[in-house]
């Protein structure tokens, strides 16, 4: 974790330095590019949807194998920080048991795990569909929905709860952006890549945005759940 911290703050300050070197007319951080905002958009509508109908069948059959496992509701939904600061659910096919809140405050060792990393490692919750398609990301079509309706990109930053907020440094940046599906951290170690690092390269992806960097990032991240490197 220490390297990874030290990791985090290099990329901050070669942030700060490339910032600072600008001439007073391209401080303009390419992600508040309005060309760039209006191709983004078109680029998020498009992709998602053909995802959508292309991944039809994939989604029918998880949906069979959680309701067979546990069960309705097949989605689950979450509350997270979005775009200036807005709330949104996001959507995902449920990948643990309807009594996961109960099994997971019953459980102290458990819940101090969740609070420190909001991650917990063998988690007795899931479902036995559920660490599969946690792996493979799989639970996380549903967010093509999030894309079409305008809450999500395709790609960003990975959108955040409310208890983050205050541990979030760098959350101006945040507001300013569309949380994404994929993102730069995603492509770098995704879960390995620790918190600190995590930010600068959300700020470093604020400053460098374009849709060819999109098309790069979707390609590596889709790599790496390929080779289920982590999970998002």
């Amino acid at each position: 974790m220490k390297q990874g911290l030290t990791q985090g703050k290099l990329l901050q300050a070669q942030i700060q330095e490339q910032s600072e070197t600008k001439e007073p007319n391209q401080r303009k951080p390419r992600y508040e590019d309005r060309s760039y905002k209006v191709m983004k958009r078109i680029f998020d509508i498009v992709l998602a949807s053909v995802g959508l109908l292309v991944l039809f069948p994939v989604y029918l059959i998880i949906a069979i194998l959680v309701m067979v496992d546990n069960g309705f509701p097949i989605f689950f939904k979450h509350e997270r920080v979005g775009q200036h600061n807005s709330r949104f659910y996001v959507f995902k096919f449920r990948s643990m048991r309807r009594d996961a809140e109960k099994i997971l405050h019953e459980n102290p060792e458990l819940l101090k795990q969740y609070k420190e990393g909001f991650k917990i490692t063998d988690d007795p919750r899931l479902l036995r569909i559920g660490k599969f398609i946690r792996e493979t990301s799989l639970d996380e079509l549903p967010q093509l929905l999030n894309v079409v309706r305008g809450e999500m990109s395709l790609v960003g930053p990975r959108p955040i709860i409310e208890m983050e907020i205050d541990r979030y440094n760098g959350i101006e940046t945040y507001f300013r952006m569309k949380p994404g599906c994929a993102g730069i951290w995603q492509c770098s170690g995704r879960s390995e890549v620790d918190y600190e690092t995590r930010l600068a390269m959300n700020q470093q992806y604020y400053e460098t945005a374009s849709i060819r960097r999109d098309i790069v990032i979707l390609a590596k991240t889709v790599w790496s759940v390929l080779k289920r490197e982590g999970a998002m």
